[in-house]
Formats: structure tokens, sequence, C-alpha cells
């Protein structure tokens, strides 16, 4: 996945780098920095000596040496005196500077921490957010793989007003699909353990029924509209080929199909998608395709569609939108309130423990 925010130690992250949060002499210190030292060995404070410090917002590079990662990157961090002396700024250089070195490096994937979070006190959802934007606004133009690396369970997104919202929606539907199914199971006790209340209660829920029937059948009886009968002249006849097609296409081709529709490039789409290029060359080249459900639900929102063609595209990858998983409410919600933005959906799915959507990568 191009940008994922993950729970790991850094100091195990198998990336072409991990960026070290240090301090201006490069010299070690506590927190991230002490670890990475640590993990690293003796040779990486050698290294570090001869590079003579790093001033706030720059980045500089060594080898990783006993890290599982080949390279560090090393950046300072602002320390937080109220947020009126340029820490957002400099925060922003840290990652856009680490990342530019990274590219010049040839490097395809490099892990972050949440730098100048720890003892600089920059509050950390605020920390957060501009990891967020430096990273995919980089992205944006750039081929590679990144890791914003969180040690533990925090919460960084729960004051979102798009968070609130979603937690409502899910409150309201997908806790309706769990009651639905505890007074099914509670019906079925009820036959077991009283048969005549159970009579007594199905009695009144066919009544219920019946009520809902007729109401129905009266809305339907109820004067609409006049609309023209069609004719030969005005009858719109279907592009019997155009269906035959769709209905034989696969995820593969019904992707393709929706990216020229929209006129789209496969960069546009696939980067717009949070989806690693590579993993868009083999959906491209192989008609059968499996997808998973999340890596369906990002070019879903990469093209902007709606419910019916959402729903219709998971069909062509196997699944179905369901009530009764969390995930997929959360999607419902997104696509009846037009909100696409990959990124901001996955802040949602972090906090939830939810699948992110993009393509799964294989994190150590």
């Amino acid at each position: 996945m191009p940008f994922e925010i993950v729970r790991n130690d850094i100091t195990k992250m198998k990336a072409d780098a991990i960026v070290n949060a240090a301090n201006p002499t490069l010299l070690g210190g506590g927190g991230v920095d002490g670890a990475i030292h640590s993990a690293a060995g003796p040779e990486l404070l050698e290294e570090c000596r001869g590079l003579n410090g790093c001033e706030t917002g720059q980045a500089k590079i060594t080898k990783g040496y006993r890290l599982p990662a080949k390279y560090v990157i090393h950046t300072v961090g602002p320390v937080w005196h109220g947020g009126n002396h340029h820490e957002r700024e400099l925060l922003y250089s840290c990652y856009e500077n680490s990342l530019k070195l990274a590219a010049e490096k040839g490097l395809e994937s490099v892990a972050f921490p949440l730098i100048s979070a720890g003892a600089y006190g920059y509050p950390k959802e605020e920390a957060m957010e501009v990891a967020v934007e430096a990273v995919s606004r980089f992205l944006l133009h750039h081929e590679m793989t990144v890791w914003l690396v969180v040690f533990g369970r925090q919460a960084f997104f729960t004051g979102k007003k798009l968070f609130r919202d979603v937690r409502e929606y899910i409150d309201d539907h997908y806790a309706e699909t769990h009651i639905r199914t505890n007074l099914e199971q509670a019906r079925a006790s009820l036959w077991q353990e009283d048969e005549k209340s159970a009579l007594v209660l199905e009695s009144r829920i066919r009544r219920k029924r019946r009520e809902e029937e007729m109401d129905f059948a009266a809305l339907q009886a109820a004067p609409r509209d006049a609309m023209p009968a069609p004719t030969a002249g005005n009858a719109a006849m279907p592009d019997w080929e155009a269906l035959i097609r769709q209905t034989d296409e696969g995820f593969s081709k019904a992707l393709l199909r929706k990216i020229d529709e929209r006129g789209m490039t496969d960069s546009q789409c696939y980067k717009k998608a949070n989806v690693d290029r590579r993993l868009f060359s083999k959906i491209r080249s192989d008609p059968d395709y499996k997808p998973s459900k999340p890596t369906v639900f990002a070019f879903v929102m990469a093209l902007e569609m709606t419910l019916p063609e959402a729903k219709e595209l998971l069909k062509k990858a196997g699944f179905a939108l369901s009530r009764s998983s969390k995930l997929d409410v959360v999607m419902e919600y997104c696509i009846r309130n037009r909100i696409y933005s990959v990124l901001e959906i996955n802040e949602v799915l972090y906090e939830l423990d939810l699948p992110l959507l993009g393509n799964n990568s294989v994190v150590a």
C-alpha cells in the first residue's frame, strides 16, 4: 500500500529505510531515537559522529547496520512551543525532506514514527494530521510505499466530525441488523421454552405484517403522475451487446471499463485509490484476479461511484454489501454522503480498528 498507518515497533520494520526522530546532535537519546540506536548497534553511532549534527526540519541518511532496514534517515522535529513558532512548517519539512532523501537514493519503502509527538510535546492529533498531509502530497508524484508506525493503541482522529458521524451511522445501522438477529434467536428459544407464548407472539407478528402489506398495497394503488406509454417511437432500446459484455466481465474488466468511462488514467486511479502500481499492473494483466474487499472499496472511492455502481463492482469480485459488517456500513455511509477521500476514510477505519482501504501490505 502506498500509505498505511500501522501499529508496530519501528525497529522491526522491513523497509528500505526507517526514519529516526533524532535530536540535533544525532548521537542518540531517548524514545524512538534510543531504541533505533540500540537495535542498530554501535556502528550507527560511529557513522553519526561524522555527520556534524542536523538542523530542525532537515534530514540526513546512514546505513541501517543491524536493523532489518537498509538505511536510517535521521530528522530533527520541532519542540512544541504552543504552535506559534513555525512548528507546523518545521514538522512538515521533516517528512518532506526525509522523503526527498529516500527518493534520491532510489528507495521504494520508508517507515516513519510520529515525529515530535513524544518528548518534544507536539499534540498527537495535530502531529498525525501534518504527517498524513505531507506523505499524501508526496505520493501524488512519486511511487513509494510509506508506513506511519504507531507503537501501541492510540487514538488520533476521534475528535474529527467524520469519525463522530460514522460512529452514529454505525450505531443506527450495524446495531439494527444485530437486534433483528437477536430477536430471531429469541423467537426460536421461546418455542422451545413456552409454546403457548410463542404462538401468541407469532400471531402478533403475522398481524403486523398483514397491516404493513395492506398499507403498501394502498400506496401502490394511489394515483400517480401520468406517464406516456412507451411506443416504437419513444422507447429506449437497451444496448444488448453492451449488457452481455458486462454480464460476462470479471472484476478486472469491469474496473478498467469504469476507469475509461470516467476519463481517468490508470495512474490517476490507482494513486487516488492508495493502491500500489505493481498491484494495479497485476489486476490489469489478470482478467481472473480476485481482489480483497478493501481493495474493491478503494477503487469504488477512487472512481467516486454511486451505491448501485459500488454494489455491482463488489458483485464482480464475489462480494456483497452487508449491514452485518462494520466495514461495509462505513463504506455505505461514505458513498451516500459522497465522501471519497481514501486517506480521510482510512483515518476513521484506523480508529475503528478495521482494515484500511488499498492493497494489503505484509508488514513484519
